[in-house]
């Protein structure tokens, strides 16, 4: 008895200094939530806010602040204002979002500051809190870890880039037979992010591990490895880092042979694609346009090589000019891409559209356009979007 009175008073205090760490970070002691609601799939362990509605899609968010004068929350690009109650804590609750991932922000008192209920993420060239806006289990399977298969790795790896001069990371995806096969090669598909984001974006927010073992398990995709590099030159000072590179060529030069030297891939080019979300579809276009005799499938996320808009081909706004006139040739060019994909979120306003119908009526083949039902330029688009691309890879003789 004398042991269980010493653990139990040691608990008491471990519970008082957590309860006492909420209280000083930000985070509101746990509570029940209204009914509906559940954590956001973001949240730290054991965090209730914010709180998701799958139903309505609404989010409450908390903040505790006692000496606040006063704190909102910036929401994809909206601003929330939060109220207090006598304990201090600040809340609000959302209109309806859209299905997905979404950034935010708290301001208290006019400085920005982190939720210290959740994960946080690279994005908006900044950490920022997330959360998950769910939809049914039924539709998000794909993206979720499934205990009954076998899964692959994602490596954190690091390589020297002379054009850069520094050194750049890159995250790889291996499939789960790549350890139990140690003579097969493998197909590659380099997956960029978007504007503002990192190589951590697609392991992280796109949950490309879980994608690509669900798909692969489900005989959906062929086993590949998936490389995702930064679309964007490192710089850590200008006394190292080297200014105005073309991260481009840094992709083709320098990107390609460290992987092909590191992992067991087929190099020729109808075994590697390339594709990227947003800015990282407009750098796909550059990168692949400008080297078709190395890629064989492309494909763009919300983003491409549109002819008006964000991203639009400087100066050249027909398929007879873009891209120094690559299009011109349209048996040589279709011969050449086995699959032009391009997609967009039914709730986005988005140039793609206009891309695909223009390259598409101009005679270009191979090409498929995907809509994502009901959601807008966010992650839940991107995840989809992969989910329909990865199956069309490496299968057309």
């Amino acid at each position: 008895m004398k042991h269980f009175g010493i653990c139990f008073a040691a608990f008491s205090a471990a519970m008082m200094l957590s309860l006492t760490a909420y209280a000083q970070f930000g985070r509101p002691a746990p509570a029940s939530l209204p009914e509906g609601f559940v954590p956001s799939e973001a949240n730290l362990s054991g965090s209730l806010y914010p709180a998701v509605n799958p139903k309505t899609r609404q989010v409450i968010f908390q903040f505790r602040a006692p000496n606040a004068k006063q704190v909102s929350v910036n929401q994809s690009g909206k601003t929330y204002q939060l109220t207090k109650n006598q304990q201090g804590v600040w809340s609000v609750t959302t209109d309806p979002l859209e299905i997905g991932f979404h950034y935010y922000t708290f301001n208290v008192d006019g400085t920005d500051v982190f939720d210290p209920n959740t994960e946080s993420f690279y994005g908006g060239s900044r950490e920022n809190s997330g959360i998950e806006v769910p939809e049914s289990k039924e539709e998000a399977w794909y993206y979720h870890f499934n205990k009954d298969i076998a899964h692959g790795q994602v490596r954190h790896c690091r390589y020297w880039s002379e054009m850069n001069g520094v050194e750049r990371l890159c995250r790889v995806y291996t499939p789960a037979e790549y350890e139990t096969s140690p003579d097969k090669k493998y197909p590659v598909l380099y997956l960029l992010h978007g504007g503002g984001e990192d190589e951590s974006g697609w392991e992280v927010q796109g949950r490309v591990g879980d994608i690509m073992d669900n798909l692969i398990a489900a005989g959906r995709a062929l086993p590949m490895i998936v490389v995702m590099d930064s679309g964007t030159p490192r710089s850590f000072g200008a006394s190292r880092a080297k200014n105005g590179v073309d991260v481009t060529k840094i992709f083709v030069d320098e990107l390609m042979p460290y992987i092909n030297k590191t992992f067991r891939t087929l190099t020729d080019r109808d075994h590697t694609a390339m594709a990227g979300l947003s800015w990282g579809g407009v750098q796909t276009w550059q990168t692949v346009l400008a080297n078709t005799d190395k890629f064989a499938y492309m494909g763009g996320f919300s983003g491409a090589g549109n002819f008006s808009g964000p991203g639009a081909v400087q100066g050249a706004n027909t398929p007879e000019t873009a891209y120094n006139g690559i299009y011109k040739d349209k048996d040589a060019f279709n011969a050449k891409m086995k699959i032009i994909f391009i997609s967009v979120g039914t709730n986005e306003e988005n140039p793609v559209r206009e891309t695909y119908k223009i390259l598409h009526d101009y005679g270009i083949k191979n090409m498929v356009f995907y809509e994502s039902e009901d959601t807008a330029h966010e992650w839940l688009t991107w995840r989809r979007s992969l989910r329909e691309f990865a199956p069309l890879l490496f299968k057309t003789k």
